[in-house]
């Protein structure tokens, strides 16, 4: 079984998937007919992907994963057939390299004593600048 190395993985070539349509936009007589415009379908079933990596690909492709479990790309940008693919493969490089990496796990942290006294001492300061705006209080004899 053939295999694309796309975005750091080994992706069998089963799991892709070529549409060529035609594309819209100016362009005259050529763009009505030649069909440049590429439709590049990953199959998530077929990709053989680690677990953790399709599950961060699937959030991370959005609305292009369809019902199926396929990831749709569409590339229409160029005159030309094989730079449209070219551009397809390489998006999805780069979503597949982004599901790649793992995210950071953020280190919950408090603040420290010096900054919790600070935030205290301007909240005093605000309070007392809010105090001498308002006009004097009448006395009530």
């Amino acid at each position: 079984m053939d295999t694309l190395e796309i975005g750091g993985l080994d992706i069998p070539q089963a799991a892709l998937r070529w549409k060529f349509i035609r594309a819209s936009g100016p362009g005259g007589q050529h763009v009505n007919k030649v069909s440049t415009a590429v439709e590049c379908r990953l199959d998530l079933g077929q990709a053989n992907l680690p677990c953790a990596v399709r599950g961060r690909l699937e959030q991370l492709a959005g609305s292009r994963l369809n019902g199926r479990g396929e990831v749709v790309l569409f590339a229409d940008g160029e005159r030309s057939q094989t730079r449209n693919r070219a551009d397809a493969l390489e998006r999805l490089a780069e979503l597949l390299a982004a599901a790649r990496r793992e995210p950071k796990r953020r280190i919950a942290t408090k603040p420290s004593p010096t900054k919790k006294a600070k935030r205290r001492e301007d909240k005093r300061r605000r309070g007392a600048t809010k105090q001498h705006r308002r006009p004097p209080a009448e006395d009530a004899e």
